[in-house]
Order: C-alpha cells, then sequence, then structure tokens
C-alpha cells in the first residue's frame, strides 16, 4: 500500500479548493499559511500555535493574518480595475467596506490603510458604527455610506461628517428617512449627499435570498423613489441625490442572479438620470460570495463564479444598458465585506479527549464458570462469531433486531443490567466489523451508512461554537475544518465534534465536500501526552462580532500576524490580545468579582471558626476560587509537553519582543 503524504491530505481535505491558494502543507506535515496567495514562503501555523504559548495563550487561540486582509483589498480593486480597462469602461470603481461584517479596530484599520491608493472608503449601518468610521483617516475622495434605519442622532453624525470634510452619503431606506434628513440638513446649513436603497424585483440566491425582492426589510418602492425625488426639488436640494443603491443579499451563489439585479438596478439609474437627476454612483451592495466547501457551485456555502468574473459581469451590465439608453456611466460602488475579511481568520482549538461508541473497559466475554446467559446474548454472541464479508448484511440486521428485542426485555424486567451490558457491546462490536467490510462493497446499503455515522468518535473541543462560530449553530454555515498538524500521517478515525457548553447543540456533524455535505471529519487517533490541534477556517466574516456568551465563555486569546521575511520564522506576532477572563464576563452580567470574592470569604471564615476547615485550609481555598475568577473561560490546559514544537523554533523566536507581549 501506498504511504500516506502531504499530497493525500491536500486532497482528503480539499485545501486546493476552498484554500484560494492562501493555505497548503510543509513537508513536515503542518499547515502553512500563504498571505500573498501562494507567493513566497508560507508561514508554519504550528509554529505561531507554539509560541503563542510559550506566551501562556491557552487555546482556544483566534489567529489573525493581516495581510490577508490587505491582499484581498488590493486583489478585488486591481479586479474591477481590470474589467474596467478591458471593457473599455469609462467610470472608474470605488468600493466600501462594511464594517457590520467584522468591527474589529485591527481589522478595519488594515482595510483603510490597504485601500488607501484606491479610495475605498467604509460602510456603516448603525449609530455605533458610524461613530467609529467618522474617526478613520480615510482618502480624501473616499466615500463613507451610511445605511440601516437612522435617529436623529445618525442624521446629524453623518452630516457632521460632511462638515468635517469627509464624503458621506446618507442613504434613503424609508420614506420618513428624507423628511428627517432634509430637516437637520436645514438646522446645520449642509448640503446633503444622499443616495436611495431601490427595492429591486430581482432576488438574491442562497441562505439569504429573502434580503432582496419586492418584499425587503429596507429600500423604496418606484413611487417613493419619485416622491423623493421631487420632495427634495421642492426644499431646495435639486442634486442632492448622487447614489443609488441595491443590496439582493449576502453570499450569493449564483453569478447570473447577480447580472439580473445589475441590469434592473442600472435601468433604474437610468431613468433617474433622463428625469435630471445628477447620480454619480451606482452602489450594487454586497453579496460577492466566498467559496466554503470548494466546489464552485451555486450551493450555499459555495458560489459558482470567480473574483475576477462578478467584477467583469458588473462592470459589463451597467456599460450595456448604460449604452443602450445612452446615459453616462456611473464610479461603481460595492460593498464587498465578507469576501475581505473571511479568510484572514483562523481559529485553533485543541483536542482534549474523545468519545468512542461501543468501546467499554468492562469484561464481556463469554462466561468460563458455567453462568448461564440470556438466549438474546448467545444469539448475539453467535452473530458476532460467525460475522463474514459474504453475511455482513445479513448479520448485521441480525444485530439490530436482537438489540431492539433485548431492550424490550429488559423495560419488561424479564433481562438483567448485565446482560443488557453484553448485547449492547457485542452489537457495537458486529457493527464496527462490519463497518471495516463497508469500503469493499460495490453498494453501501442505508443501514449500514447509519452504522457508520453513529459509530463515529466524538472528539471533545475545546471552545464554544455559540461563541466563536454562531453562523454554523443557527443557519448551519458550513466552514472548512482540519487538522493544523500531522497531515503527513493517514487519519484513521471517523469523527464528529463536540464543544465544551452543555447544550446539545454544541457540535459539529456537518463538513465540506466536494459533492454533498459529510457527516463525519477524518482525523487522526489521540497521542497520550501529545497535543492534537484542529482549525476552523474562513471565519473571519461575522464570526468575531455575532458570538455570545452562552455558559460564559467569553472571547478568545487572539494573536495577529504579519508577514516578515528578515524574521525567523518568516513573520512576527504584532499584537497580543487575550481573551476574556471568568471575572470580566460575569461583569457584563451584573455580578461583582470583588462581592462574589467577599461572599465566600464569608462562608470559608464560617467554616474555619466552627472547626469543619483548617485556617490554612480555609486560605488555600480562597486563594484557588480567585485564581479561577481572573482566569481564561475555557478548559484549562492540561500543560502537554510542547518541547517537540518549541525545539522547531529558534531562542530569537521565542525570546523576540514586540511590547505588547509583555
Amino acid at each position: 500500500m501506498k504511504p500516506w503524504g502531504v499530497s493525500d491530505s491536500l486532497k482528503l481535505y480539499h485545501i486546493e479548493n476552498w484554500g484560494d491558494q492562501y493555505f497548503n502543507i510543509n513537508p513536515g506535515g503542518n499547515l502553512t499559511v500563504h498571505p500573498r496567495q501562494g507567493l513566497g514562503p508560507g508561514i508554519d501555523v504550528m509554529k505561531v500555535v507554539a509560541e503563542a504559548s510559550a506566551q501562556n495563550l491557552e487555546m482556544p487561540l483566534l489567529i489573525r493574518f493581516q495581510d490577508i486582509i490587505r491582499h484581498r483589498v488590493i486583489q478585488l480593486n486591481e479586479a474591477f480595475r481590470k474589467a474596467i480597462v478591458e471593457h473599455n469602461y469609462q467610470g472608474k470603481y470605488q468600493g466600501v467596506y462594511p464594517i457590520k461584517v467584522n468591527q474589529m479596530r485591527e481589522v478595519v484599520e488594515e482595510v483603510v490603510d490597504a485601500g488607501r491608493d484606491f479610495d475605498y472608503g467604509l460602510e456603516a449601518g448603525s449609530k455605533a458604527e458610524l461613530v467609529a468610521v467618522l474617526a478613520q483617516e480615510l482618502a480624501p475622495e473616499a466615500l463613507t455610506i451610511v445605511n440601516g434605519y437612522k435617529d436623529y442622532s445618525v442624521i446629524k453624525l453623518a452630516l457632521m461628517g460632511l462638515k468635517i470634510g469627509k464624503k458621506v452619503i446618507i442613504v434613503i431606506e424609508k420614506l420618513s428617512e428624507v423628511h428627517q434628513v432634509v430637516q437637520v440638513a436645514h438646522e446645520l446649513g449642509v448640503q446633503p449627499m444622499l443616495g436611495i436603497r431601490c427595492k429591486l424585483h430581482s432576488k438574491g440566491s442562497g441562505k439569504w435570498e429573502s434580503s432582496g425582492g419586492e418584499s425587503a426589510k429596507f429600500g423604496l418602492t418606484t413611487p417613493e423613489m419619485l416622491y423623493t425625488v421631487n420632495y427634495l426639488k421642492s426644499q431646495g436640494y435639486p442634486e442632492a441625490i448622487k447614489l443609488l443603491h441595491f443590496h439582493i443579499g449576502s453570499q450569493v451563489t449564483n453569478i447570473r442572479t447577480v447580472k439580473e439585479a445589475v441590469k434592473e438596478a442600472t435601468r433604474f439609474y437610468s431613468e433617474l438620470i433622463k428625469m435630471g437627476v445628477k447620480l454619480e454612483y451606482l452602489d450594487v451592495g454586497g453579496g460577492l460570495g466566498v467559496d466554503y466547501d470548494g466546489s464552485h457551485t451555486d450551493f450555499e456555502s459555495s458560489m459558482n463564479y470567480s473574483l475576477q468574473e462578478y467584477c467583469s459581469d458588473v462592470v459589463y451590465s451597467i456599460q450595456e444598458i448604460c449604452a443602450n439608453e445612452e446615459v453616462p456611466v456611473p464610479t461603481i460602488v460595492s460593498e464587498s465585506g465578507r469576501a475581505i475579511a473571511a479568510h484572514h481568520s483562523l481559529l485553533v482549538v485543541n483536542i482534549f479527549g474523545s468519545i468512542e461508541m461501543g468501546n467499554t473497559p468492562l469484561d464481556l466475554d463469554e462466561p468460563k464458570n458455567g453462568e448461564e446467559e440470556s438466549d438474546v446474548v448467545k444469539e448475539m454472541r453467535y452473530a458476532f462469531q460467525n460475522l463474514n464479508f459474504k453475511n455482513v448484511m445479513e448479520s448485521l440486521n441480525e444485530a439490530i433486531q436482537r438489540k431492539e428485542e433485548a431492550l424490550s426485555m429488559f423495560k419488561l424486567g424479564v433481562l438483567g443490567l448485565e446482560d443488557r451490558a453484553k448485547v449492547e457491546h457485542l452489537f457495537w462490536q458486529i457493527c464496527r466489523k462490519a463497518t471495516q467490510w463497508s469500503s469493499d462493497l460495490r453498494y453501501v446499503p442505508e443501514e449500514l451508512e447509519k452504522v457508520s455515522k453513529a459509530l463515529a468518535d466524538q472528539y471533545l473541543c475545546n471552545f464554544s461554537i455559540f461563541q466563536s462560530m454562531p453562523d454554523h449553530w443557527a443557519i448551519q454555515q458550513l466552514f472548512p475544518v482540519m487538522p493544523i498538524h500531522r497531515l503527513n500521517e493517514e487519519p484513521s478515525k471517523n469523527a464528529t465534534l463536540v464543544d465544551i457548553t452543555c447544550d446539545s447543540d454544541g457540535k459539529v456533524s456537518k463538513f465540506i465536500d466536494l459533492r454533498d455535505v459529510k457527516d463525519m471529519l477524518k482525523l487522526h487517533p489521540l497521542k497520550e501526552g501529545e497535543p492534537y490541534y484542529i482549525g476552523f477556517f474562513l471565519t473571519g466574516a461575522y464570526q468575531d462580532i455575532m458570538g455570545d456568551l452562552h455558559n460564559l465563555f467569553g472571547k478568545v486569546n487572539e494573536v495577529h500576524v504579519f508577514l516578515d521575511e528578515t524574521e525567523p520564522g518568516g513573520y512576527y506576532i504584532e499584537e497580543v490580545i487575550r481573551g476574556n477572563s471568568i471575572a470580566s464576563v460575569l461583569k457584563w452580567i451584573q455580578y461583582s468579582p470583588e462581592h462574589l470574592e467577599k461572599e465566600i470569604k464569608t462562608m470559608i471564615d464560617k467554616k474555619v471558626r466552627e472547626g469543619g476547615i483548617k485556617p490554612r485550609e480555609g486560605v488555600d481555598l480562597q486563594n484557588f476560587y480567585e485564581q479561577v475568577l481572573r482566569g481564561y473561560t475555557y478548559i484549562d490546559s492540561l500543560k502537554p509537553n510542547l518541547n517537540h514544537m518549541y525545539s522547531q523554533l529558534t531562542t530569537e523566536e521565542l525570546n523576540r519582543g514586540s511590547g505588547v507581549l509583555q
């Protein structure tokens, strides 16, 4: 048999399909990250994990590769520039990043810096987001788009942005907003820059299809758009409308949907231009997808187009309609967020154990001292002893029948606990042997497939799905999942993943596949005393912000990694953000850590006075309580031996200082 190699792991986990050349495996079997999309040397993720461990950062660990954000911003802008040249488009492209996708300061600042040469701007969808966005030092011509519901404060903030020299466009999404804008504009004495969000007949595709269409939450109907134009003229703002906006939903899976929506919106644009509206921008909204499963299809976790195809189709569709209508082409604006942020973030978790179905420590072999067994146990044992490749399905069906019979007998009180244990043990032994032979069958029957799923090990992961991957729990969003090391070894375990919350929904049992969705993931057997790490990929969009405090598991430890070929390993950790302590999450829900400490001390002191606890023991218990209170919310590390990983790091790598690591 051919030995397992790195190329086999690349194929098994479909890295070359979903990885978009940002991820690979080195000869040592460790995952590598290539922030310049395959160019230059990769960053060994296990070295980053080892360095973080040396800084006493426990798992789970969120690793941000900031250079990927920069690369994605540049790539999007260059793709539109290429399409504009290719189609001889007489306008330009000016995108904005919607910060709702990931509002983390470090992410937003990286986007702003990377987009400065492209006049790349930002979009805010709430009052708090607008407060953050207005303080960003954008390029002079970059746009600030204001979407979402708007009260007096939001409108005044946006108009204040105009007064301090920013190009802030307030998008009118419901009719009452235009009256509010006019009122505040009169108060401040400022000429507003406005956009109109139109309700298209066209809808998106995938999970967020309902975001668009005539029943969408936001947007003006055609009569409302005409009213808005006339009302602004009557109020002395005939040239206030600068932008036409639409949005058909996030993660649009089908390029045909994009083209239809753009063409319909451009017809609106053309008609408004003919009416004398001084439109300059056409905002095609978000929706640019991410290929989470690598299938390149219109499945909801993928998309059937490339970035360049998306840009080319948007440019061509706008140009075609404008040429037919004989109107000047607009500056194209897009609000792509998922495609900018998703790839840069990698969540690494440690596996601290597994649950093997049917694995029992009891001795349930055939009795040798003449003790009698129930007939149902004898029949199950006979089925196991006579199981072979030719009668595998017959034996499996027999085992299923006998197990059901045993359960009924137990409920009626005619089968003892030990005999029930023997029946269950033998049943799972039959199932295990049957599934071992299933790979040699031309056709795997449905019953055998169900047994294979039931036999999958449950790997215990030190994280909360509700905090770190809420979209997987809430809308069954698929994310690539795989080990980050031992990738030169063949994984032999079929597994599902469970988190450390007390909720039965805290699990990952659906995994990406090129043809369908898999119910199990191939992982390596755990080795005693050695850590085992897996990564959750493409989690940079929405997951950071939408996570909750289920079971009071807080934000995880985080490191920001930058490329630097002059550094050992080709990278440096620029910043460390430590995850929430138990004390901090308790504060959020109105518990005072100081009060909790005081209450525990009162209880301990009482027990000491009563003689139930010795004074020294009381001090130790109090210290332990306070230590836990100020510790990480996740499972304590088992302190595995990481020397074999540290040996991969030079002394300079372990000791280099970046100020924030103190």
